[in-house]
């Protein structure tokens, strides 16, 4: 069963001391002998720890304000309705995003849950390390670990939107409450330096009854994400003096591959996680929820059946409640990817028809509806799908479909890119095919995977194979925008995007043998439209009982609506006003905000 967000029971013990601003600015307080308590009861621990993850669901946080809108736009990926100018929503994708947002400059928006998390975690885990005697008690361990692991989460995030924020790895007192930004560099050594205790303390996949299920972190988890955070703190990136690589020495190139890279291969090596054997098999099992630990998934943002918006944010558009869901008209088709994605997968990867769809379902005729042709400009991501779903949605807000956050098959690239660095292309080569062997059927291994990855014979070769690879394995999971930023490809790769759309919407270069015209028919289901002309070449009619459709609608204004201003000068969202009013002036924003 899902882990709810909302807790009771256990949990209403622990907010004794979350619960008055009071209690956590004054060192010593009646919620000391509580905290002794607690945090020496594994169970009372536990609804403590528990307590973290109720921000990720709060209505202005992950749920609906950071999931569905940072990670856009991109070389891949697109806010479906980039160019409205009507309202704040497109500022926060298109590089204009400015500090009175209407979406963001909340009270309770993603900025405040995430401190909340933070202020929770260091809670535990100062009660944890008082109380818990965690290296003796296994699962007090266990419980510390998690807390940390959870807190590195939030920084994360915090991180790769906002670039340097303030630093707070200890409860909140009366001579903290206004602290200004710290240099993210400082940050990201801390997290690097938890992770590592985490790792300590946190089993592997299924090696114990806590760790069996995805919504619980494990040390596959931890130790990918401790190899993602290196990755990020090594790499390309604005600071208020320009977009570089960090001057911190502990961070260059040399130390922070090396650390991903083992880390990667340890995860890999345990073998206790996997890649799922389908592509397509993958995002079914996740959009069934099946959260059992050991498979591709290694840890999903935990959201209750009535909270969370994946689906109703990311999923292929429904129009209207239909026979697969009752969650609300025009749900999903926010974003999608960019057109020319399609065309660059090879017609035999088995990622495409999941990752790319340009169909949505119509409107209802006594409660059915069909799959409709798109324009040629929407696109939707394929790997959420209500009909791929066991539990029917009723909700009218919410789907409570989990965020997977990271994957075993990041975790491979992420092995391949730093071998690549360290070692070479040879030593890269093998964690690449371990991708495209799922990628593509066994008949097709010897010419796509072998043969194409055997030709990679240079350092630069390889490395821009895996920023292709990431691309056609990652489209749709909004982790793109960061590992531009970090190879310093943001606007390089963004501008190359819009040469490739004014090169498909003119069918000119490697887009000349791409169809101008769809044919469709329904199959017997009523249901499944099916469609001939999205392959390259396919331009004959193919006759009698097919529906004619021009598909060249890509205008010059939506293409050019990608951005607004240069990405390079606007990496990161400014911090909303309503949090600079009342940080007592300790807090400003950089990047000409």
């Amino acid at each position: 069963m899902k882990n709810k967000l909302l807790l009771i029971g256990i949990f209403s013990l622990s907010i004794l001391f979350f619960s008055c601003e009071e209690d956590m600015l004054e060192a010593q307080t009646q919620s000391t002998l509580d905290e002794s308590v607690i945090f020496s009861t594994p169970a009372l621990a536990k609804g403590a720890v528990d307590g973290i993850k109720i921000p990720f669901g709060e209505t202005n946080s992950y749920r609906g304000r950071f999931l569905p809108w940072y990670g856009f736009n991109n070389d891949t990926e697109w806010y479906n309705s980039s160019e409205t100018t009507s309202n704040d929503n497109p500022d926060l994708c298109v590089y204009d995003a400015k500090p009175n947002n209407g979406q963001m400059n909340t009270i309770n928006n993603a900025w405040a849950m995430m401190y909340s998390g933070i202020e929770r975690a260091n809670l535990c885990i100062r009660g944890l390390r008082r109380y818990g005697n965690p290296t003796e008690n296994a699962e007090l361990g266990y419980l510390l670990g998690e807390a940390l692991t959870l807190r590195a989460v939030f920084y994360a995030d915090l991180l790769k939107a906002w670039g340097d924020v303030p630093a707070r790895f200890e409860p909140i007192v009366s001579e903290t409450l206004y602290i200004p930004k710290s240099n993210r560099d400082i940050i990201y050594k801390q997290l690097i330096e938890d992770l590592a205790e985490a790792a300590t303390l946190v089993p592997w996949p299924n090696e114990t009854a806590a760790t069996t299920s995805v919504e619980r972190v494990n040390k596959a988890f931890v130790k990918g994400l401790r190899a993602r955070l290196a990755l990020a703190a090594s790499g390309f990136q604005q600071y208020p003096d320009g977009v570089r690589r960090s001057n911190d020495p502990d961070l260059s190139v040399a130390n922070m591959y090396a650390l991903a890279f083992n880390e990667c291969k340890s995860v890999i090596e345990s073998g206790t996680s996997t890649l799922d054997p389908s592509f397509e098999g993958l995002w079914r099992k996740y959009n069934e929820e099946v959260l059992t630990a050991g498979r591709e998934s290694l840890w999903e943002i935990p959201f209750a059946g009535g909270r969370g918006r994946m689906l109703f944010t990311f999923a292929v558009r429904h129009t209207n409640n239909n026979q697969h869901h009752e969650n609300g008209n025009n749900r999903g088709g926010q974003s999608g990817p960019l057109p020319y994605v399609f065309y660059d997968y090879d017609e035999l990867d088995t990622r495409r028809n999941v990752t790319c769809v340009p169909y949505k379902y119509g409107p209802t005729v006594n409660g059915f509806a069909r799959q409709q042709l798109n324009p040629f400009n929407t696109w939707y991501f394929g790997k959420y799908r209500y009909e791929w779903m066991l539990r029917f949605v009723r909700s009218d807000n919410d789907d409570g479909v989990n965020k997977m956050y990271m994957r075993y098959a990041e975790v491979i690239l992420m092995a391949a890119e730093t071998a690549n660095e360290l070692e070479g292309p040879a030593a890269a080569a093998v964690y690449l095919k371990m991708l495209r062997e799922r990628a593509f059927n066994p008949a097709d291994h010897a010419i796509k995977v072998d043969a194409y990855v055997n030709a990679l014979t240079s350092k630069q070769a390889m490395f821009n194979a895996i920023v292709e690879e990431h691309k056609f394995e990652f489209t749709g999971e909004m982790e793109r925008k960061q590992a531009l930023i970090r190879w310093n490809l943001l606007k390089t790769n963004i501008d190359l995007a819009k040469e490739k759309l004014f090169r498909l919407r003119a069918r000119e270069g490697e887009y000349a043998d791409v169809p101008t015209t769809l044919y469709t028919q329904y199959a017997a289901d009523n249901e499944t439209l099916i469609i001939y002309g999205l392959n390259r070449g396919e331009i004959n009619d193919p006759g009698t009982g097919w529906t004619a459709t021009p598909w060249t609608t890509l205008t010059d204004s939506k293409i050019n609506a990608i951005y607004r201003n240069n990405p390079d000068t606007k990496q990161f969202w400014p911090i909303w006003q309503v949090f600079l009013d009342n940080s007592n002036s300790t807090l400003v924003n950089d990047y000409g905000y």
